[in-house]
């Protein structure tokens, strides 16, 4: 079929009744013909992983970013990684140890250990909590600027926390060889704890970003179930001493908690005179299941809203 134009030339338009090759597909097929997907779907399990994987410098380089950055308004510096937990340290040595007596069943030189061991341990775990509540609704602008694995933020908000820790330890080294506890072999446990609380820590984390990127004001609410969670954690006190001629079974529920499994088993790899009798029954079985159950149940939570983050 053709017809003039207004120039004087002709042209040929295709006839009315010549199908087109794309009638008759849904729109689900047209993407499949031509390689389209969904912008921003969810990938699949694996393939988020290797996504994940593809971005580990990325999650490493954030994560030192952050921790440069969290003190670069303060004069003291990078110094406040240390001087907060052991400020915070000292506040419940003259509460807890001095007023209340939490001290009792320990001597001196086995308790300010056994107390700024929990509190750097303890505060591992509660930083990891309050920075994955805040990762993906305190990072909206990267989150709706950029196409990444969302669960990158999580993570690397835990690795911040890990290396924050790691700074401290070297105070805790001192500190415990300052009241009587020297090197041995047991130091070597401490490996295996902090790959263990870092997997629990990074999936709690995972699970706090998902419900903290629906629900803003649980940053709000956080600070007090921490309190809650460290309160019943025996970070000032030993639970079995303190605990001592009341129901077993409570004992067994506050010692069974992870917080207090990571803490116990750092004091016991560090701390003469923190034995096994202050451990719960298959204390590393209890800390290995901890880790896998949350971390992989954390990762599959978050991993399953994937596409949600950063709509309105």
């Amino acid at each position: 079929m053709s017809e003039t134009t207004h120039d004087g030339g002709v042209a040929v338009t295709a006839s009315p009744s010549t199908p087109s090759p794309d009638d008759g597909l849904s729109r689900a097929e047209l993407a499949a013909k031509y390689g389209l997907t969904v912008s921003g779907a969810r990938p699949g399990l694996f393939e988020y992983v290797h996504q994940l994987w593809g971005r580990r410098h990325f999650i490493l380089a954030f994560s030192q970013a952050k921790l440069t950055a969290q003190y670069s308004q303060a004069k003291l510096g990078q110094l406040w990684q240390v001087a907060t937990p052991l400020l915070n340290a000292l506040v419940y040595f003259l509460i807890f140890g001095l007023i209340l007596k939490a001290d009792r069943g320990f001597d001196r030189e086995v308790y300010i250990p056994f107390l700024v061991t929990g509190v750097f341990v303890f505060t591992f775990t509660q930083s990891s909590v309050m920075a994955g509540v805040r990762s993906i609704s305190g990072n909206l602008g990267l989150v709706r600027a950029l196409h990444f694995p969302r669960a990158s933020l999580p993570i690397s908000f835990s690795l911040q926390q890990l290396q924050q820790l790691l700074f401290s330890m070297i105070v805790l080294f001192l500190i415990t060889i300052g009241f009587g506890s020297y090197p041995k072999l047991s130091w070597l446990l401490i490996f295996p704890v902090l790959a263990l609380q870092f997997l629990f820590n990074t999936g709690l984390a995972m699970i706090m970003a998902r419900l903290g990127s629906k629900t803003p004001d649980l940053a709000q609410l956080m600070p007090f179930v921490m309190r809650t969670w460290m309160y019943a954690s025996g970070v000032m006190f030993s639970i079995p001493v303190m605990l001592k001629g009341r129901p077993e079974w409570i004992a067994d529920i506050l010692q069974w908690n992870p917080a207090a499994i990571y803490m116990d088993l750092m004091r016991f790899a560090l701390i003469d005179g923190y034995g096994n009798e202050y451990l719960p029954n298959h204390v590393w079985a209890v800390a290995a299941g901890w880790a896998v159950l949350v971390a992989v149940g954390g990762f599959v939570y978050f991993w399953k809203a994937e596409e949600r983050y950063g709509r309105g």
